[in-house]
């Protein structure tokens, strides 16, 4: 058993790598862009609000794995062409700047707007008031709901098995189809588990190190 574990570990562990490049890449650009999107979503810009609405409604309203095969297999027919790890960063960064978008635009309207008054009384500008006043708070009180996301993602990213990327679940599944054994999904359980508790551990110190700072 153990040298069977050991001999089927390096396809495991390369799939690994591939499942943290995908979240990792996503967490980095879908964060960022999602905390644009809902200063967007809050502003008084009535047509911005109109297209940014639509688009997280076509983003969280459609499967990421349709998404997936949409950007790989769909986008081709009108001449628009991406690798097999771009069309996954693709689809993974639009779908998820959506939910974090929505996530940040729920952070943003509980901020009391008295705030904002005070900080013009300051003569605090728009770009400092949000930058020293509003993003500390807005980012205590999403980090519980950024948690969640985070932990979905890491999960999510076996849907990239749809267009034949590498990843932890493809090498599993080809160990199981090959060997018609039960242990590489078995494995991949076990790397998953573990992917999630050490995002867990870390969100919750980030957390903790967030309650100090109150």
């Amino acid at each position: 058993m153990i040298q069977y574990i050991m001999q089927i570990l390096p396809a495991l562990l390369a799939g690994t790598k591939m499942t943290l490049s995908i979240f990792f890449w996503t967490l980095i650009c879908s964060i960022p862009l999602g905390a644009i999107l809902a200063l967007g979503l809050v502003s008084n810009f009535k047509p911005l609000v109109w297209v940014l609405n639509v688009y997280d409604w076509l983003m969280r309203g459609t499967p990421l794995l349709l998404q997936l095969i949409f950007v790989f297999y769909g986008l081709p027919v009108i001449g628009i062409i991406f690798q097999r790890y771009d069309a996954a960063m693709v689809a993974f960064i639009l779908n998820y700047t959506a939910y974090f978008a929505e996530i940040f635009r729920g952070g943003f309207q509980s901020v009391p707007r008295g705030q904002f008054e005070s900080a013009r009384v300051l003569r605090l500008t728009y770009g400092q008031t949000i930058r020293k006043i509003v993003i500390p708070q807005v980012f205590k009180i999403v980090l519980p709901s950024i948690g969640n996301e985070v932990i979905n993602l890491v999960k999510d990213s076996s849907l990239v098995y749809v267009i034949g990327l590498g990843d932890l679940l493809r090498a599993g599944n080809v160990a199981t189809a090959r060997d018609v054994s039960l242990v590489p999904l078995v494995l991949v359980g076990i790397i998953y588990l573990a992917l999630t508790a050490v995002c867990t551990i870390v969100l919750k110190m980030i957390e903790k190190r967030s309650n100090v700072w109150r």
